[in-house]
């Protein structure tokens, strides 16, 4: 197969970790026999210090007719906070209608958590987040702003579609992991009694199609607490976008932390972008000490994705390897006794 891929390196580390995922890509098109064209963006805080351009509405058409998008980092002290993730990352997310954000919470063997007497074979579901929708589409406004008097809007938009199409997902995830069975609709309807309505409704009305998954309901604080507590009894979660944003953090925490938790935005029906859910850490910019297995797992959601399931496996199985059998003595920058290039020639050493 024959795929296009956008790639996005971004800023800070982004470059680094993504040269990293390029080059364990480059040894499975030869293992596999998959031919990868990369075609790179500098899309980023350093076009938009010179050009003062983030993204234009032109490269959404390009990204359009790519097969995958595989993103570094995003993110530079030199900019105002919002202006790139807004700009980049939810202008990609809109743009391409990215409607759900896939995080698995996996927990690999010989990676410390911070949960006591909880194993990789406790820890181990996926949430799936509406990506599209909620507080994040920004609609909302100022009355008298920066006066003693300012009022501050933001709107929480959820429609039938949106949430319809991110619950059918969830369900038919359920059944293609074939492990719990079980599907857990986290929310606060017990507050949220419009928005959190509708997704009640919705993920009965669509269960109806699903007689063997099993339903749970959770209320977003009892998720966070039962996540620390009993993270076994979880399958598969699907929640809204704000929700999914927070809790998919505290999952980044108890499966060894920020350098090991890969993402996915996706559109079934479009192109879709993979990428690590960590941020650019520039103060590791260019050392050469980051960790890469981030990047390198979202590049394996990628091929998943594409329909290369073997390939996908090897990669993961790479990774596992190279953690369980204490190569990398810890996931944090500069804390691996291994270089950003050495763990990433490690990876495709196994692969090989």
């Amino acid at each position: 197969m024959n795929y296009e891929i956008a790639v996005i390196p971004g800023d800070g580390v982004g470059p680094e970790i993504i040269r990293e995922g390029l080059k364990v890509l480059n040894v499975v098109s030869e293992k596999f026999n998959i031919k990868f064209n990369f075609i790179h963006y500098d899309f980023g805080a350093q076009r938009y210090l010179k050009t003062g351009e983030i993204l234009p509405d032109s490269a959404i058409g390009e990204l359009k007719k790519m097969d995958a998008i595989y993103l570094g980092a995003v993110g530079d002290p030199r900019v105002e906070p919002g202006i790139l993730e807004k700009g980049l990352l939810l202008k990609l997310r809109f743009s391409l209608d990215q409607y759900i954000n896939l995080r698995p919470i996996k927990l690999y063997p010989g990676v410390w958590t911070p949960l006591k007497d909880k194993g990789p074979e406790d820890i181990d579901f996926i949430v799936v987040r509406e990506n599209t929708e909620g507080a994040y589409c920004g609609a909302g406004g100022f009355l008298k702003k920066g006066t003693k008097d300012e009022v501050a809007i933001q709107e929480d938009i959820n429609t039938r579609k949106g949430v319809e199409r991110v619950i059918q997902y969830a369900y038919t995830l359920v059944k293609k992991r074939n492990k719990k069975n079980k599907l857990t609709l986290c929310d606060k309807a017990n507050v949220l009694t419009y928005a959190h309505d509708l997704w009640r409704r919705t993920f009965t009305e669509v269960g109806e199609e699903y007689p063997e998954i099993q339903k749970d309901y959770a209320f977003v604080d009892a998720t966070c607490m039962w996540m620390v507590k009993n993270p076994e009894w979880f399958d598969v979660i699907v929640t809204c976008n704000m929700f999914g944003d927070i809790i998919t953090d505290l999952g980044a925490v108890i499966q060894g932390g920020m350098g090991i938790a890969a993402g996915a935005n996706l559109n079934p029906e479009g192109i879709s972008m993979f990428e690590p859910i960590h941020g650019s850490a520039p103060k590791y910019a260019g050392k050469n000490m980051i960790n890469p297995l981030a990047t390198i797992c979202a590049g394996a959601m990628m091929l998943d994705t594409l329909g290369e399931e073997k390939a996908a496996q090897t990669v993961e199985n790479a990774v596992i390897k190279t953690i369980s059998e204490g190569h990398i003595k810890d996931l944090g920058a500069g804390k691996m006794g291994m270089s950003t290039s050495q763990v990433g020639d490690l990876i495709c050493k196994f692969i090989m």
